[in-house]
């Protein structure tokens, strides 16, 4: 693996630790598909955050921001047939697996126009159509599950794999590495994420986790890496190899993703675990919008005029967004009987 230069980064990132870097560009078209997705991604969750302060949306909310590029970078390498299962914040998740900004937005203010109908809310996301199999409250539910996909990818034998993404916090629990167990005795196609935002909520990886995330599996045989999740040219790299050799028979793999967000664990944070100077080094210097359009300008030779109709797109779908999510009606009271047994 390649050493990234990680004189920009700030101490709660391990320095000098190995990270899968970006190598090679990618066509002028991909960078602005990846511009625009993540850009989607930051605007919805800016829009949510002002949503959630208005009190148009209950209970918990977790944003994205700042981590766009995790997901932005796998779902690109992606194939129709793989299946998706996260944890709570996962809004930024749904939008790149295609489910519209306002089923996302109105699925937060609890409407019927949901994804999920008004039921599932900001942390209980999910779209069978999709193959994204849920938005988990319960911290590290999801990979057990995501496991459970996995086998029935290898059952089916329908091609897929599970990528199943969870956050440093979840890489703790005993049940992940039960799951680890299974899927490299089985060798089923997963691909375990460990969105590594440095705080597992408020408390700093270096309080709560020894030794390495990535190479946890190590004691199972699972292969295992850490990647620039600030990069997105990174995480699209090896996520790609680590798709191709899963496909390919090898077994689950596990990417360690070094990311960070903004914002507060949840909206109700008051983030006084971290300084602002800390925050702001991020934002200044590893923001991963800012990084592709840099790349965008420099290499390409893209100028912002170029950019704008991007911007100005996203500005319009966030607004139609917001207003859907308060004009769709609230769900039916019958609906409280819904969706709660499959017949078979």
């Amino acid at each position: 693996m390649k050493k990234t230069n990680l004189k920009t980064v700030p101490e709660t990132v391990p320095m000098g630790a190995e990270l899968s870097n970006s190598a090679g560009l990618p066509s002028v078209e991909e960078l602005k598909k990846f511009y625009r997705d993540m850009l989607l991604i930051r605007r919805f969750e800016e829009k949510a955050g002002q949503l959630y302060g208005m009190g148009l949306i209950g209970g918990f909310c977790h944003l994205y921001i700042g981590e766009e590029a995790v997901v932005t970078g796998i779902q690109s390498v992606q194939k129709p047939q793989d299946t998706v299962i996260t944890a709570y914040r996962n809004h930024g998740h749904m939008l790149v697996c295609g489910i519209s900004a306002n089923e996302v937005m109105a699925e937060l203010t609890g409407r019927a126009g949901g994804c999920s109908r008004g039921k599932g809310g900001s942390m209980h996301m999910f779209s069978v159509e999709k193959n994204f199999y849920g938005g988990h409250g319960i911290v590290g539910a999801q990979i057990s599950i995501g496991t459970g996909l996995a086998f029935a990818h290898k059952y089916s034998g329908d091609g897929g794999v599970c990528v199943a993404y969870m956050g440093d916090g979840a890489a703790d629990q005993g049940q992940v590495a039960e799951s680890y167990n299974m899927a490299a005795l089985w060798k089923l196609p997963i691909l375990f994420v460990i969105e590594n935002n440095q705080y597992s909520m408020g408390t700093s990886t270096k309080r709560h986790a020894a030794g390495e995330f990535y190479r946890r599996g190590e004691g199972f045989g699972i292969q295992g890496e850490r990647v620039d999740g600030m990069d997105v040219l990174a995480v699209r790299e090896a996520a790609s190899r680590a798709l191709d050799d899963i496909r390919a028979g090898a077994g689950p793999y596990i990417l360690e993703i070094i990311t960070y967000r903004y914002r507060g664990h949840s909206m109700s944070d008051p983030q006084k675990y971290r300084t602002k100077e800390e925050v702001e080094q991020y934002k200044g210097a590893r923001d991963p919008i800012e990084g592709v359009k840099k790349i965008l300008m420099d290499e390409y030779g893209v100028g912002e005029e170029a950019l704008k109709p991007i911007d100005q797109e996203i500005k319009e779908i966030v607004r139609e967004a917001a207003e859907f999510s308060q004009s769709s009606p609230q769900p039916d009271p019958a609906e409280l009987w819904t969706d709660v047994l499959k017949e078979e």
